[in-house]
């Protein structure tokens, strides 16, 4: 089999079926459980090709309108709060915040891929913002900032990303959807998009994105979902 379509679904085949008295949902990141993702997540790690792309799809690909799904763990869609602005921190030379206009002003990337959910589904769409590796630059990211950690403000969601995955090419910071500007359904004014990871990965409704040594978990990741989620 070619390296590249060693995909996590192949890497988990042989894992899910065990069970031990080690096992402790509860405890995700210990015992049993805790040795396998570590496994998991530096197997996929060493499989990870940051020169490879997901399929850029045709317009005629796209998800019909009010069909791609809304996700966020609030009781209301999350609206931002007045002023909104993105703090950007951790080991960089230059943190601080940064409004929409500030980035949408850093070049501009768009791309059209298949997203996909861990629930089973897909959908497609174009998105367009700045790449989070143009984001790492504009601040003055510590190459030894081997994670990227992003905050929001729905609901204390959060999660974080190794930093190859962060800074592929098809990872962006997306202020817009389908040709127009994000909507609050979709994660306004900012989310995070990628075509290599999950969409659990993609937070919406960004706060905060901090550079850092190390990973801090996540949302989902800490009541047990795999946390490198590579497609």
């Amino acid at each position: 089999m070619p390296r590249h379509l060693l995909t996590r679904r192949a890497t988990l085949l042989g894992t899910t079926a065990l069970t031990t008295s080690a096992c402790d949902s509860s405890r995700p990141r210990e015992g049993f459980l805790g040795v396998m993702e570590r496994f998991n997540a530096r197997f996929q790690a060493a499989l990870f090709d940051e020169r490879r792309l997901a399929p850029e799809l045709p317009p005629e690909e796209t998800t019909p309108p009010g069909k791609f799904p809304e996700y966020f763990i609030s009781d209301t869609v999350p609206l931002a709060p007045a002023g909104w602005a993105l703090r950007v921190g951790g080991r960089v030379a230059r943190p601080g915040v940064m409004t929409l206009e500030e980035l949408q002003r850093l070049p501009r990337t768009d791309l059209r891929v298949r997203h996909h959910c861990v629930e089973g589904w897909s959908a497609v769409a174009s998105w367009h913002g700045v790449r989070l590796s143009e984001l790492a630059r504009h601040v003055g990211a510590d190459t030894r900032a081997g994670y990227v950690e992003l905050r929001s403000f729905d609901a204390g969601y959060y999660s974080s990303w190794d930093r190859p995955s962060a800074f592929h090419p098809q990872t962006i910071l997306a202020y817009g959807m389908n040709g127009q500007p994000l909507t609050p359904g979709h994660g306004a004014p900012l989310r995070l998009y990628s075509g290599v990871k999950l969409g659990y990965k993609m937070v919406k409704y960004l706060t905060e994105v901090n550079f850092l040594p190390e990973p801090t978990g996540g949302y989902w990741e800490d009541r047990g979902y795999e946390w490198f989620a590579g497609v």
